[in-house]
């Protein structure tokens, strides 16, 4: 086992200490996405376990097909990340370290369950690592979802991304920064970007890190040289719908993507994070190909900027 698959021991007492493991996954002819989520506290012996799932209606957790998140899972001192289990239906298996991954999930409150998952992920290159805490990997999903009784074929490119460290549930910002956005897609094996952007300074989300794969040729890109603006937002729920990426990595090749979101789905994947997840058809370097835009605030940054934003607070 890579020390990466596995749970990483604790480096302090803090009880916001947390680890996270997370798989999303899409049927773009669909327009349907999904993502498995659980959110670890080792010193508070607890988990949670979100499982989405969202196409083109429904936009919230309580109108979408299908959202549920427990909170405070016993998470047993014994568990293993490699092969585990959760009370809410979550199961991991890591096949190959750092490479394949088998992930299921069935529904825990009904017989006939409303959701069940068992997907394989393989993927298409190395782990890109943010320091020593943080890592994402792209990769390509292939199995099937059982969707409210519709079996549902999945083979398509996705992502998983992994943290560990301390996350505090207070706080005005989103780990010091006003918004940040989660932003990637995958053309082909050969092609791909990814991009994680923080406002650390005034209103824009500057480029932090990421990768960039150009026919092949693989480059973290370059931190502060690029960023993410949101060129239009729905005028109903206040997500983005259109958004552009500009980056330039560490190879100096420039990267110009734009994106059409597809759908949306607003949550609170931990108290303190809020998120506008979308299904999104980028363009990119003569390449074309899915992936996803993600609009992330802490609770109190996004209540001010979407009231402002739908005209509930106009005086700002």
């Amino acid at each position: 086992m890579h020390r990466d698959d596995g749970f990483h021991p604790a480096t302090s007492d803090d009880p916001y200490w947390t680890e996270t493991c997370w798989f999303t996954f899409a049927v773009p002819e669909r327009r349907l996405s999904g993502q498995l989520y659980p959110f670890f506290r080792p010193n508070q012996g607890v988990t949670s376990g979100g499982a989405f799932f969202w196409d083109t209606n429904g936009a919230l957790p309580w109108n979408c097909l299908y959202g549920k998140n427990f909170w405070h899972l016993p998470l047993p001192a014994d568990a293993e990340l490699t092969d585990l289990s959760l009370p809410n239906g979550i199961r991991y298996r890591c096949l190959e370290p750092l490479k394949s991954y088998r992930i299921g999930y069935r529904d825990p409150d009904a017989e006939e369950p409303e959701v069940e998952v068992d997907l394989e992920f393989e993927a298409t290159c190395p782990p890109n690592y943010l320091g020593e805490s943080h890592l994402d990997q792209p990769g390509r999903y292939r199995g099937t979802i059982r969707l409210r009784g519709e079996e549902i074929a999945v083979d398509a490119y996705g992502m998983r991304d992994r943290s560990w460290g301390p996350r505090s549930q207070f706080g005005d910002t989103l780990s010091g920064a006003a918004r940040g956005g989660y932003t990637y897609a995958t053309a082909s094996e050969r092609d791909a970007f990814h991009a994680l952007t923080m406002a650390y300074e005034g209103d824009v989300c500057a480029v932090i890190h990421g990768y960039l794969l150009r026919d092949g040729e693989y480059s973290k890109l370059a931190p502060g040289q690029g960023r993410r603006e949101v060129l239009e937002r729905h005028p109903d729920y206040g997500c983005p719908t259109r958004v552009r990426i500009e980056a330039t990595d560490e190879l100096g090749r420039e990267l110009v993507a734009e994106g059409r979101c597809v759908n949306r789905f607003g949550v609170h994947l931990n108290p303190n994070l809020f998120t506008w997840n979308c299904l999104t058809e980028w363009e990119f370097g003569g390449a074309a190909g899915w992936g996803e835009d993600h609009d992330n605030w802490s609770a109190a940054g996004a209540r001010r900027f979407f009231r402002r934003q739908l005209g509930y607070d106009a005086s700002g």
